[in-house]
């Protein structure tokens, strides 16, 4: 294998080794297959290329100074894919299985998790997708499961730094009683422009209001919102905003800190009220948020008014990150040991 900076490494494909592979033909799950090919072969007409029978779920592996490697609530993972499924009337992958393919999979390419102390992980990409041919609009009859692996460096290249987002109500992201619960591609097909004509502007991501009255504030790019206003954690409900396992898993340590966690609908005008704001998820884990700039109203809230990451989103950030590296103890459960 070619010498890899593991600290100077995107967040981006790289290949690995192998992936694991899963079919569910004649109404059964077969066993896992392992493959050495980065390619699927899928007929024509299958549903995931017409009409959207897709979900794909994304969580990380990471070496620990022990030299053990560790998975971050994976059974989560597994259970959202199921919700997914259960969304666009796709085959639920059982949990067991789905962990099993999980730890064969890192295994496998463990030769690409990259050091403890590096700033990467192991990304882990599962992918299920509706292969049975249909030319009417209706769920397939057999499905694949894919799950490759790929070592990533951070998300945000300026790193654990405040960076602005912006609002325009000219987009939405998902539509209320549609699929914004749920990890589905289509969520992500209809960011797109927005996200790339926000980060044309200099801003690391846009974020959304509510699609229904823009009264609320929904989600934040690819990621959930939160707030910090004394000793409160905020973040909104919405029948649009994907569960996020970075998020409950914040909230949970937030509460466990001390702190009173609020999730409900949040009005858009609180966000003046903000100590500090931020973006969370599996690829970012927290991404503070500097200001907010309304493009339609011309108007700028600054969260970070020094320019600094806020204590409690540090606090949060280091708690979940020592955790997840084994450099804290898993008092929660969270964490895999794959061997």
């Amino acid at each position: 294998m070619k010498e890899i900076n593991w600290s100077e490494i995107p967040f981006g494909y790289m290949k690995t080794d192998y992936n694991v592979r899963c079919y569910y033909r004649d109404g059964a799950w077969g066993e896992l297959e392992v493959s050495s090919s980065e390619n699927i072969d899928i007929h024509m007409a299958s549903t995931c290329l017409h009409y959207g029978q897709e979900a794909f779920e994304g969580l990380k592996a990471f070496m620990g100074k022990d030299g053990r490697i560790r998975v971050f609530r994976m059974d989560e993972n597994a259970k959202r894919l199921q919700a997914s499924s259960r969304a666009i009337m796709m085959a639920e992958l059982p949990v067991e299985k789905f962990e099993e393919a999980v730890r064969r999979v890192v295994l496998l390419n463990k030769r690409f998790v990259p050091p403890y102390g590096s700033g990467s992980s192991l990304y882990i990409r599962p992918l299920l997708i509706g292969t049975g041919a249909q030319v009417g609009v209706k769920p397939a009859t057999e499905y694949l499961f894919v799950i490759f692996v790929t070592p990533v460096g951070p998300y945000f290249k300026t790193g654990f730094r405040p960076s602005k987002v912006c609002i325009m109500r000219g987009y939405d992201r998902a539509a209320p009683h549609g699929t914004g619960m749920v990890k589905v591609g289509g969520n992500y097909a209809a960011s797109l422009a927005a996200g790339s004509k926000a980060r044309e502007a200099g801003y690391a991501a846009v974020l959304y209001l509510d699609p229904k009255e823009k009264k609320y504030i929904d989600e934040c790019g690819p990621a959930n919102f939160f707030g910090i206003r004394g000793n409160s954690y905020i973040t909104p409900a919405s029948n649009s905003i994907l569960p996020s396992i970075t998020n409950k898993s914040l909230m949970h340590l937030a509460e466990h800190m001390g702190m009173t966690v609020e999730r409900r609908p949040v009005p858009f005008e609180e966000i003046a009220t903000f100590d500090e704001a931020a973006e969370c998820g599996t690829a970012a884990v927290i991404a503070p948020i500097s200001a907010i700039d309304d493009l339609d109203e011309n108007k700028s809230y600054v969260i970070a008014k020094d320019g600094n990451v806020g204590p409690v989103c540090e606090k949060l950030y280091h708690k979940l990150r020592a955790i997840q590296c084994g450099d804290e103890p898993d008092e929660f459960g969270w964490v895999s040991i794959i061997e």
